[in-house]
């Protein structure tokens, strides 16, 4: 009966554009990055959790209506942190429902065109997202007013089951939300189930508990102590915003990942790697030196490998067509 069950559900996701994640809790994939929606059943009201890449608002907006309908208006978008890939549809979205936007106050200048985030880390390895990440945007959006700072206590506004944890290191204010009655965990990218730093495996989807991307990881240090708070919740079940949902025996791995940090995280000669940048509420007060030229000399071949890979590709087409 129960695995009648499970199949009936996979079918009805299948149906959808969106996967469950716990009673309340659903996602949606927007390429590489993953969005979530979330039900309060104490209000009836629901929140989204980041917004995707740039023209995600639409397929978010389907998602909201097969989800919500009559109430397809969240009453809020809630901000794990404001990287690119998190951020894309947010502002044409809150425009559009006339709803506010909620993220930590360490994200504020990110988020209100103050300042832009440390730069990317193409040396910080683990293949070619990474090698690439120097043409990612990194600079501040702007949401004028409708931008309101979480609060202080780590309550979220919509979601009474829930609170926030903020988790620094991917990001100055990156935060991750904790269901406790349940233990579902959202993690934003404090970690991930993915290699993110692999376009094959982000492909691919290959599931691994992995660090926070490294491209992005401005603090290690940070970074580590936030993994391990996260680990001593012991989640029962977690969804990241890249990756596949883990539960269950497959999270004995947080608990590794916290343990072995600098082993398995952390880049062996990144540019952040002990030497973190800083970060206040203003913005970014200080970025370690770059190496240039191992940075160019990395992108140079990445570009080359790239180059004979669609003339190799375009060759084949030919011979076979």
């Amino acid at each position: 009966m129960k695995k009648q069950q499970a199949l009936v559900k996979i079918k009805a996701c299948a149906e959808h554009d969106w996967f469950s994640v716990a009673p309340g809790v659903w996602g949606v994939r927007d390429k590489f990055v993953n969005v979530y929606f979330v039900h309060d059943p104490s209000t009836n009201h629901w929140v989204l959790i980041d917004t995707g890449l740039p023209g995600a608002a639409a397929r978010i907006r389907k998602v909201s209506r097969e989800l919500f309908w009559p109430q397809a208006t969240p009453a809020a978008i809630i901000l794990t942190h404001g990287h690119f890939d998190h951020i894309g549809a947010v502002k044409q979205l809150a425009d559009e429902w006339d709803v506010p936007v909620y993220a930590h106050y360490l994200e504020a200048p990110y988020l209100t065109g103050r300042s832009a985030y440390p730069p990317p880390d193409p040396t910080a390895g683990g293949g070619l997202f990474t090698w690439l990440s120097f043409l990612f945007p990194k600079g501040p959006i702007d949401l004028g007013g409708r931008l309101l700072l979480l609060p202080e206590q780590g309550n979220i506004p919509g979601l009474k089951e829930w609170k926030y944890i903020h988790t620094p290191g991917h990001a100055p204010g990156h935060v991750s939300l904790y269901r406790e009655h349940d233990g579902v965990l959202l993690a934003g990218d404090a970690f991930v189930t993915t290699r993110q730093e692999s376009l094959f495996a982000v492909l691919k989807q290959e599931r691994k508990l992995s660090g926070p991307p490294r491209y992005f990881t401005y603090d290690w240090a940070a970074a580590e102590k936030s993994v391990q708070t996260l680990a001593a919740l012991q989640p029962s079940i977690v969804a990241t915003g890249h990756g596949h949902i883990m539960e269950g025996e497959a999270l004995a791995a947080l608990q590794e990942l916290a343990d072995n940090f600098q082993q398995d995280a952390v880049p062996a000669n990144g540019r952040y790697t002990g030497d973190p940048a800083v970060a206040g509420i203003s913005g970014v007060e200080y970025v370690p030196a770059s190496n240039t030229r191992k940075t160019l000399l990395r992108t140079a071949a990445v570009l080359a490998l790239v180059g004979i890979g669609a003339l190799l590709a375009s060759e084949v087409k030919k011979r076979y067509s």
